[in-house]
């Protein structure tokens, strides 16, 4: 659920009303609201025994045994909604894992606190208990009177993780995670990746419950149409191949960034593939979506009165370049209407500068892709773009390495946080110097301009909201 929300910016204006717009979403596409108006009883039947998961009809009243597999940021709050959706007459035998950021004791569940970004003991402990339940099933356990459940949202690539290699550590692991995430990958390389190291990703969980029925609900963080990628397809089969893994490992030198331990097992002759189609039967069904939080963004502006449009065509862009675009692509828009709002759902990429030894340099600041979109684009506002506002914020309450969800700006940003820095200081070459060692959050706070939501305890990737008004 989402938590109290701390404004630590001065509003005003056009700033306002796009943190307004943003807090509306976040609201609006919440998980148990979701869960609440999208999962049904078809008409006309037994309420207490048949539900709609989307088009997924599930009749519980064959069902005697229930085990639930809920991972990654939004976790608790999947789990929770199921929980609170299921008929009643089949609670009888409901059991399962849930690795969360944060978790409390519940009947039945284990729960684990999963490291992220990067693994900890918990992660370890989580994967191997939820294995162990999948290999455990009830002696009578079939497809026809057991259901797995599992819930599945972004970061359980790193919340629930374990080698393949038995023989890999912890420390081996973070620092494996440590070098996709600074890669400069997208996140569809990076989980390529994953899901050849790890044994409970690319459907690995699904072959572990092949006795029973299986069916995954998503909370997607990934481009659309590519469902098997988030947090790297622990149910669904993958199609892309050892060959790809390898390619991917060459193109950013990932290789020799890895521990000796992993490099023996990425060009080993026994590695194992992945699951592929036709190995299982994904049945899946995403609840909410990017596009969820785009669309409510939108009918929200146009109450507002803004003419409104979205364009995710940025998604996956350098953070540079998506702000000049996005900039270039609303002044545009203004010269055709006075009120206008453009909307990008998301993510951006902030790629670490390429260290002497050709390896990537680790990103130390405390900063976040929507933060640095944020200041680097309010660098690029002109006295003649007033009043313009753009806001970036993560759907999930966190931007990278602060506890910030992102910020929002105008064109008197600079000139209003001047008095922050002394009168010497030239902010906008202040803000070229904190884009590069990254440490946005740091100037965005001084300026009065950072998002404080705390975890939201959902996750839809990023949204960016560009208003101009006259």
């Amino acid at each position: 659920m989402l938590g109290a929300v701390r404004i630590t910016l001065r509003e005003s204006g056009l700033r306002a009303v796009a943190r307004s717009i943003f807090d509306h979403t976040l609201a609006d596409c919440s998980i148990e609201r979701a869960f609440m108006e999208k999962v049904k009883a078809p008409s006309g039947a037994d309420q207490s025994a048949r539900l709609l998961f989307g088009t997924h009809l599930i009749d519980f009243s064959s069902i005697k045994h229930i085990r639930v597999i809920a991972a990654g940021k939004a976790a608790k709050s999947m789990l929770d909604a199921l929980l609170a959706r299921l008929p009643s007459s089949t609670l009888d035998d409901v059991a399962g894992v849930l690795i969360a950021p944060d978790v409390d004791a519940r009947q039945g569940f284990e729960v684990f606190r999963g490291g992220h970004p990067f693994p900890n003991e918990a992660s370890f402990a989580g994967a191997r208990a939820a294995l162990a339940m999948l290999n455990n099933l009830p002696p009578d356990a079939s497809a026809v009177n057991t259901l797995c459940l599992f819930l599945i949202s972004g970061g359980a690539s790193a919340m629930m993780e374990l080698p393949l290699d038995p023989g890999i550590t912890l420390d081996e692991t973070i620092a494996f995670h440590r070098a996709l995430v600074h890669s400069g990958a997208s996140i569809m390389e990076i989980n390529c990746v994953r899901k050849h190291f790890s044994a409970v990703k690319g459907g690995r969980f699904a072959l572990a419950a092949k006795v029973a029925t299986c069916f995954t609900i998503l909370l997607s963080d990934v481009p659309p149409g590519s469902p098997e990628t988030i947090a790297s397809g622990p149910t669904l089969p993958d199609a892309s191949t050892i060959s790809e893994c390898r390619q991917i490992l060459k193109r950013y030198r990932l290789l020799e960034q890895f521990p000796a331990s992993i490099r023996r097992f990425f060009t080993s002759d026994q590695m194992p593939e992945t699951a592929k189609p036709g190995e299982l039967t994904a049945l899946t069904w995403t609840i909410l979506s990017a596009d969820d939080l785009a669309e409510s963004a939108r009918i929200k502006a146009e109450s507002l009165g803004f003419v409104t449009v979205i364009d995710n065509s940025c998604d996956d862009w350098n953070y540079r370049e998506a702000a000049e675009y996005l900039l270039q692509r609303l002044r545009q828009l203004r010269r055709s209407h006075k009120r206008v709002c453009l909307i990008s759902a998301g993510e951006i990429i902030v790629r670490p500068k390429e260290s002497e030894n050709h390896g990537m340099a680790i990103v130390s600041g405390n900063g976040g892709r929507n933060q640095h979109f944020a200041l680097y684009a309010v660098t690029l506002l002109e006295e003649s773009d007033a009043p313009i506002s753009i806001l970036s914020a993560g759907s999930d309450g966190i931007d990278g390495h602060s506890d910030r969800a992102g910020a929002v700006v105008d064109s008197q940003t600079l000139r209003n946080g001047a008095g922050n820095f002394g009168q010497a200081t030239d902010l906008r070459a202040s803000a070229e110097k904190a884009l590069r060692e990254f440490h946005s959050s740091t100037f965005l706070e001084k300026v009065g301009a950072t998002i404080v939501t705390g975890p939201t305890g959902n996750n839809l990737r990023d949204l960016r909201i560009l208003l101009a008004d006259g």
